[in-house]
């Protein structure tokens, strides 16, 4: 059986509860790297190897090594960050980092280009904050996403708190973090693995593991892109009574293996507002045990519940946890996106939502960006929340500060007004520091979505929320496969063009033409708009109209993803 198991089982089971030799190669400084098997058990230490792809010819050709740093991302359940950890954030990415800080997808922020030699010194710095990276990357639950609920203090105050619950719970053990970045104290001899791994023993999961609570009617967190799911239950007073939970979503795939695919989560069922915790471990624990060890592409917990069934499944998960899941009730999301501007809270106390193109935080010529938001933490004494579609929220504001902040963002050019598409976007970072990265994302979609501006407002379509998002490769971490644009990296400049997804994050899309340049997609988009502005129904959303147009098919769940692709001849005359 053993020899079934894939490369990174054999890494996991070696690596002494994630210490490898990871000490050793911090003090090697004769490499900007560490060694193969320790660049796989970093990332659960919350870091990848990475290096600048844009120099990797000129330095070859110059016999020298790559130019290697480390991506570090910082674990944020729900997103949430005091003032001061802001500034503790700002202060490492300017000192050890490339000077910016990148909001994720997954309501984190990632720091960039910081070599080998500063890692330490910068993971002390977030630690004196109380932040920490372990858990943000690799096979275990990653960090814990949360609707940031601008409008509804008392429903985002209930699933923060669980959020955050549930993030601790399954946080790794092992004291190897603190010993390696934080100089711990070393354990002596052996140690138990019920004692230092009584979740995830010694192999962890079969692969990563995502968890998102949502607060209809906002489906930000795209709930059913993720291994596990919470919609909150509101009672009439806008309190949190229980949760719908869904499990099985998931985004990845590899170009021409349709037996890989994205997969939208199953409805498991309804429980109580106090039994979340139990259920994330019993579903856990389940995938860990499972979960296919010997083949990663096939390690999520989507595949274990297509190969299982949702029935057999849901029994076990029930079996472990000793809850019942009841049916699943009522619930309604709206959309996606993020609301900009104000919103007023509880207490007099407002939430300023800010426009962060793709999530790259930095100083630009007119946009000081980085600079604003320092200051706008040097007085602010509420919160931050990175949200999921890469935007910020400066939250939690009295009413005294309020004109300032906004002064300030405005200037940084946070509150600009933006296009329906391009406040609807998303892209992942991609080259040049992803080593996965086969197309641009982050650096080309701004440019794309400018010309494809010229289109809509054309058509009178400029105001209209369209959901876009690009990725360099198909493993979708911008989660393309929920947009009713979405594009994916195939190779240097071209991409595979999909449509049909719904605009509350329901649907997948469906593959409608493969392969094209940046000329191909705007001529691909440009007639759907002018059938859509001419044919659509009223409160007809873009990816309604694409299927009910005939451009594409409605997709299923599962491998159907794959199913009747291609362009298709559309039935409602431009």
């Amino acid at each position: 059986m053993t020899d079934e198991l894939s490369r990174n089982e054999h890494i996991k089971q070696a690596s002494r509860y994630l210490r490898g030799t990871l000490a050793e190669g911090l003090r090697d400084d004769s490499t900007g790297a560490i060694v193969e098997d320790d660049q796989q058990l970093v990332k659960f230490h919350g870091m990848y190897l990475q290096d600048d792809r844009d120099l990797r010819n000129e330095r070859m050709r110059k016999k020298m090594e790559k130019a290697f740093s480390f991506m570090i991302r910082v674990r944020m359940p729900g997103g949430v960050v005091t003032p001061a950890q802001w500034l503790a954030l700002d202060h490492v990415a300017r000192t050890y980092g490339n000077d910016t800080m990148r909001l994720t997808t997954r309501q984190t922020v990632q720091l960039h280009g910081i070599i080998k030699s500063n890692v330490k010194a910068m993971m002390r710095e977030i630690d004196a904050v109380l932040l920490d990276s372990i858990a943000a990357c690799g096979d275990v639950n990653r960090n814990v996403m949360c609707n940031p609920n601008p409008g509804e203090s008392r429903a985002h105050a209930m699933a923060i708190d669980v959020s955050r619950a549930i993030s601790l719970h399954l946080l790794p053990k092992t004291r190897a973090y603190r010993e390696i970045w934080l100089d711990g104290e070393k354990i002596a001899g052996g140690e138990d693995e019920a004692v230092v791994e009584p979740i995830y023993g010694k192999t962890y999961l079969p692969r990563k593991f995502k968890i998102v609570i949502a607060v209809p009617p906002s489906n930000d967190v795209d709930i059913f892109a993720h291994d596990l799911g919470y919609i909150a239950i509101l009672d009439a007073k806008g309190d949190i009574v229980g949760w719908n939970v869904t499990a099985g979503g998931g985004m990845g795939m590899t170009h021409g293996e349709p037996d890989t695919y994205p997969r939208t989560a199953d409805m498991l069922g309804y429980i109580d507002l106090a039994d979340a915790v139990k259920i994330a471990e019993a579903v856990v624990t389940t995938q860990r045990d499972w979960g296919n060890r010997a083949n990663r592409k096939h390690a999520r917990l989507k595949y274990t519940i297509e190969d299982r069934g949702l029935d057999v499944f849901r029994a076990e998960v029930e079996r472990r946890a000793g809850i019942k899941f009841e049916a699943a009730r009522p619930f309604k999301f709206t959309s996606t996106g993020d609301r900009y501007g104000w919103s007023q809270g509880e207490g007099g106390r407002g939430h300023l939502t800010l426009f962060v193109e793709n999530g790259r935080i930095h100083d630009l010529p007119g946009k000081p960006q980085m600079a604003a938001l320092r200051q706008i933490a040097q007085m602010h004494d509420g919160d931050f929340r990175v949200t999921a579609n890469q935007n910020l929220i400066v939250a939690n504001v009295p009413t005294e500060k309020q004109s300032e902040i906004e002064r300030l963002a405005r200037a940084a050019g946070l509150l600009a007004p933006w296009s329906g598409l391009r406040r609807n976007a998303m892209a992942c970072v991609a080259l040049p520091t992803c080593g996965l990265a086969l197309a641009e994302s982050e650096r080309y979609l701004p440019d794309l979505i400018t010309a494809l501006d010229k289109s809509l407002a054309k058509n009178g379509l400029s105001a209209d929320d369209i959901v876009i998002r690009m990725t360099g490769c198909p493993n979708g971490c911008a989660r393309p496969y929920l947009a009713e644009i979405g594009l994916v990296g195939k190779g240097p400049g071209r991409y595979n063009l999909y449509l049909g997804a719904a605009f509350d994050g329901s649907r997948l899309s469906k593959l409608y033409a493969p392969d094209l340049d940046d000329a191909g997609i705007v001529a691909a988009l440009d007639p759907i708009f002018t059938a859509y502005a001419a044919g659509r129904e009223p409160g007809e959303h873009f990816g309604d109209f694409t299927i009910r147009a005939g451009f594409v098919a409605k997709t299923g769940n599962g491998a159907d993803f794959h199913a009747n692709t291609g362009a298709r001849q559309p039935s409602v005359a431009a």
